[in-house]
């Protein structure tokens, strides 16, 4: 249980400084980060893959054409993700972004409900009805959607989805999705460098070493998060993953010095409290089941 909680705190907060690796990166286009954060992320993968000796699932999983076009669709749901949320950090929208991933929990209650016909207490009903008054709210301050956190919790959501009823494990499942992308990515990373169009071309030896280090910035949390979650309850890797998003939004605000008015912060109290509404609620009806079964063995 503490290993368990010691990897998915070393993965949210990787995630949740992720920030400070993007904001690094002067100069590179957010396309580019991109292209970069895909080829790197395999050849990375592809390293750990020839030391574990772990090829065998791959040539099965290249001969099923209904596994590839899964993946396919959770690498697309991949590459959105990964573009918006580079997109946000490089046009100093840390906050914006960071409400993503707050909102994303709730998503996925939504999709379970609509698409796996998933039952909701009424508690988890009141709960979505307060984040979606709080996206409501900010949506109205704004006068218009929050466009940033909704693409980012809705391809997230999506991705997720697609991956709980993946047959293949975190690492094999990245790797094919970086693979699945990798002649597009690869082939457009090559022209932007051989015409000279690229920004890795005239970034400082810095910058071109944090593009190459971009495989493992991508791949490292999301190999922490699978192990944390080999060893740790749902509810309890649920609680843990708001860190994240919390050290994201303290970023924004206190070293970027993001706009934090206390009208978007009553929009970020309510699904704040709508989360934690979601949380108490499921302990207290896990802690209401298991008593009875308690009272009988004493």
């Amino acid at each position: 249980m503490q290993t368990g909680i010691l990897y998915a705190l070393a993965a949210y907060l990787l995630w949740g400084l992720l920030p400070l690796f993007l904001k690094q990166l002067h100069g590179i286009p957010p396309t580019e980060v991109l292209l970069h954060r895909m080829v790197w992320s395999l050849v990375f993968l592809g390293a750990i893959l020839a030391v574990r000796r772990h090829w065998r699932w791959l040539g099965a999983a290249l001969h099923d054409k209904a596994l590839l076009a899964r993946f396919a669709a959770s690498a697309l749901l991949l590459a959105i993700n990964w573009f918006t949320y580079i997109w946000a950090v490089n046009a100093d929208r840390v906050i914006d972004a960071s409400l993503g991933y707050f909102i994303n929990p709730l998503i996925s209650v939504l999709m379970g409900v609509i698409l796996l016909r998933e039952r909701l207490r009424l508690g988890q009903w009141l709960a979505v009805a307060v984040a979606t008054c709080g996206v409501a709210w900010l949506t109205w301050q704004a006068g218009q959607l929050p466009w940033i956190a909704l693409t980012l919790a809705l391809s997230f959501g999506f991705y997720g989805l697609l991956r709980k009823t993946a047959q293949l494990g975190a690492l094999e499942g990245l790797s094919l999705e970086t693979l699945i992308f990798f002649p597009v990515a690869g082939g457009a990373l090559a022209w932007l460098l051989g015409s000279g169009e690229a920004g890795f071309d005239t970034a400082s030896s810095w910058v071109q070493l944090l593009c190459l280090m971009a495989g493992p910035f991508t791949a490292v949390p999301l190999l922490l998060f699978a192990a944390a979650a080999r060893r740790l309850p749902l509810s309890l890797l649920g609680i843990l993953q708001y860190s994240g998003p919390t050290v994201q939004l303290l970023l924004g605000i206190f070293l970027w010095h993001e706009p934090f008015s206390g009208a978007k912060a009553l929009g970020f109290a309510l699904i704040w409290a709508a989360l934690a509404l979601y949380t108490l609620e499921g302990w207290w009806t896990g802690r209401m089941r298991g008593r009875p079964a308690n009272a009988n063995q004493a």
